[in-house]
């Protein structure tokens, strides 16, 4: 067996060879990795620069809701102050084409001798409301409207049988005892009638429907009052569901 032995400037030669071979292997497997690290993963640049709003924001939540629809307020209806009646009308109430005033509410008022309708009364009380106005300057006149609704003047019960009719709640005149026979017994939601032998008046929505001034005494003919009277000896009588 031969033995080799090198010299010195082969040695040299021979280590700097295989430091090329390492270099060129590990250049080799830096191209392959392609940025990644030890687990495959892709390396992400770093700068001391960046700051927190650099990192993308989360976006809002957004949650559906449901928005109720808002109802109405429904109109009160009227009652009657016996609960069970059922609305009755004689007949199709003729309407006044006169001036119709109205106030807000379910309460009549008076002004300057003319009376305001409630907005929320019935189209016929209203109407009826409205057609006593055009009384107001009528003299009191004995039988005065019973032989007609219209007449150049009335008493007592020729006056609310006048209003009742234009309310459709009656055909003919009544007199005074026939009232006490009229409708149900009891006050209404918006018209009381309250009547004895020889006298007749009526409440609607509140104002009272009278031929006698109570402050002197006299009967002066069909005239609207936001006073009342007392009504002992009267009785009380009201069209069935008004």
């Amino acid at each position: 067996m031969l033995a080799v032995t090198l010299r010195p400037p082969q040695r040299f030669i021979t280590l700097l060879a295989g430091f090329v071979v390492c270099a060129g292997t590990a250049y080799a497997q830096e191209r392959i990795s392609g940025g990644r690290g030890s687990f495959g993963v892709p390396l992400q640049p770093f700068s001391l620069h960046e700051t927190a709003d650099a990192s993308p924001r989360a976006e809002p939540i957004r949650v559906a809701y449901y928005a109720p629809r808002t109802q109405p307020a429904s109109t009160p209806r009227a009652e009657s102050a016996e609960g069970e009646d059922d609305v009755e009308t004689t007949n199709e109430f003729p309407e006044i084409n006169s001036n119709r005033p109205v106030v807000a509410g379910d309460r009549a008022i008076l002004r300057n001798g003319i009376a305001y309708a409630p907005s929320r009364a019935p189209d016929n009380i209203k109407n009826a409301i409205w057609a006593v106005n055009t009384l107001r300057r009528k003299p009191y006149v004995w039988g005065g409207g019973h032989g007609s609704f219209n007449d150049y003047g009335y008493d007592c019960s020729g006056a609310v049988s006048f209003a009742l009719h234009y309310a459709g709640l009656l055909d003919a005149p009544l007199p005074s005892n026939d009232f006490r026979r009229y409708g149900k017994r009891g006050r209404g939601r918006w018209v009381t009638i309250y009547s004895r032998d020889g006298h007749t008046f009526a409440i609607i929505a509140g104002l009272r429907l009278d031929t006698t001034d109570m402050r002197d005494g006299g009967a002066v003919g069909p005239r609207w009052y936001a006073d009342g009277r007392d009504t002992h000896g009267f009785d009380a009588r009201h069209p069935a569901g008004w």
